[in-house]
C-alpha cells in the first residue's frame, strides 16, 4: 500500500479547470520531483496535498488515513516555500521553533530539536542570528530546518532554491540530497529546473495542463519518454524533433519507418559534426556555444531545418561554416502525427 495517494483529485478555480484527475501513489522515503511548464498545476496540486487549498473531487491517503477534508495544521505535513518567509525580528532558533511553541512543545524538547536540526544542517554556529545576518542560503536552510524540527510525515518544497544564485542553488541542492538520504523521509519537491529534477528524484511526474504526462525514473524519462512532450521536457538542451517529410534522407534511412506526419526525435549528444561532404546531413554553423566541458553546436540544414548537436571536444568550427552532420540513427525516437511514441532509441 502507497504511503500517499491522491485518488482521482480534481480542482477548479471558478470555471477553470487547473487540476485534472490525478491519480499518484508515492511510497514511504520516496522523493518525488513533480516538474512541468509554467501554468501546468505542479504548485498547485502541491498545495493541494498541503492542504492550503480544497481539493474539488477526489481524495487524499496518508499513511492509511484520508485527509482529504483535515486543516493543514493537522496534515502532519510541512512546507517549505519558494520565499523563504522568516521572522526577522526572530533568531534562527526562535523561526526553526516558532511551531513548536505554539504547540506548547515542552522547551527541553524544542532544544533538543532544534539543536538537532542546526547539527544536520550546519547553521549551529547561527542559532543567535537573525535573518539579515545571513546568507540567502542559510536562510533558506533555517526554512527546512523549520520543517524538519515538525518531524513530519511528507516534506514539500515549493522551488526552494529559486530565489538562490547558481552557485547557492547547486550547494544547497546538495544539502538536500544529503537530508534526504540521512532522515529517510518522504519528500514531494517542486521544480522548474531540470538539473534539480533529474538528480534529486526517485521518480519525476511530468505535468501539462493540470493531467499526468508519465511518471518514471530520471533516466527512463530520459530514454523512454511516453510522448514528444516529455521527450522534449525532460534534457537540456532538449530532444531535436524534426518532421520527417522535412528530412526524408533520415526518414528512408530509419529501419523502423516513420508513420505518415510523423516525427523523428534525436538528443543533441547523437549528433556530431564533422567535415562538409561527411555525415547523413549537410549543414551550416549558425551558433557555438563553447561551455567549457561540452560545446554545444547549432547548425541549419540544407533544407533549413535547425539541430543542436552535443560534443565534449572543444570546438574546431565557427559559424557560418559548411559542415557535415552524423546521426546515430539507433538512437532515433519516432513519434506519430500526434506525438505519440512508435518507437524509442
Amino acid at each position: 500500500m502507497a504511503f500517499l495517494e491522491l485518488q482521482g483529485v480534481e480542482k477548479y478555480f471558478g470555471a477553470v479547470h487547473t487540476i485534472r484527475g490525478i491519480d499518484l501513489a508515492i511510497q514511504k522515503g520516496e522523493f518525488v520531483v513533480f516538474v512541468g511548464p509554467s501554468g501546468c498545476g505542479k504548485s498547485t496540486l502541491l498545495r493541494l496535498i498541503a492542504g492550503l487549498e480544497a481539493i474539488d473531487i477526489g481524495r487524499l491517503v496518508l499513511d492509511g488515513d484520508d485527509i482529504t477534508q483535515r486543516p493543514s495544521s493537522k496534515r502532519d505535513l510541512a512546507m517549505v516555500f519558494q520565499s523563504y518567509a522568516l521572522y526577522p525580528h526572530m533568531t534562527v532558533a526562535e523561526n526553526m521553533s516558532f511551531a513548536l511553541r505554539l504547540a506548547k512543545v515542552e522547551p527541553s524538547e524544542i532544544a533538543k530539536k532544534v539543536e538537532h536540526a542546526a547539527k544536520i544542517l550546519n547553521l549551529t554556529p547561527y542559532l543567535h542570528r537573525t535573518p539579515k545576518e545571513l546568507s540567502g542560503g542559510q536562510r533558506q536552510r533555517v526554512a527546512i530546518g523549520r520543517a524538519i524540527v515538525r518531524n513530519p510525515k511528507v516534506f514539500l518544497f515549493d522551488e526552494p532554491l529559486s530565489n538562490l544564485d547558481a552557485a547557492l542553488r547547486g550547494q544547497t541542492r546538495v544539502e538536500i540530497a544529503r537530508l534526504h538520504r540521512d532522515l529517510g523521509a518522504t519528500t514531494i519537491y517542486v521544480t522548474h529546473d531540470q538539473v534539480e529534477a533529474m538528480t534529486l528524484a526517485d521518480r519525476v511526474v511530468v505535468l501539462r495542463d493540470g493531467r499526468i504526462e508519465q511518471v518514471g525514473t530520471p533516466l527512463e524519462l530520459y530514454d523512454r519518454p511516453a510522448n514528444q512532450f516529455v521527450a522534449q521536457f525532460i534534457g537540456t538542451p532538449q530532444m531535436n524533433v524534426v518532421a520527417a517529410a522535412a528530412q526524408p534522407q533520415l526518414r528512408s534511412a530509419l529501419p523502423s519507418g516513420v508513420p505518415e506526419g510523423g516525427f523523428i526525435g534525436l538528443r543533441p549528444e547523437y549528433l556530431a559534426v564533422v567535415p562538409t561532404g561527411q555525415g547523413a546531413l549537410q549543414a551550416r554553423v549558425e551558433l557555438v556555444e563553447a561551455l567549457g566541458s561540452e560545446t554545444l553546436i547549432h547548425v541549419v540544414t540544407e533544407q533549413g531545418v535547425t539541430l543542436v548537436a552535443k560534443q565534449n571536444q572543444r570546438p574546431q568550427c565557427h559559424a557560418g561554416d559548411a559542415v557535415g552532420v552524423g546521426v546515430d540513427l539507433l538512437q532515433a525516437h519516432v513519434f506519430d502525427a500526434q506525438g505519440r511514441v512508435v518507437h524509442a532509441g
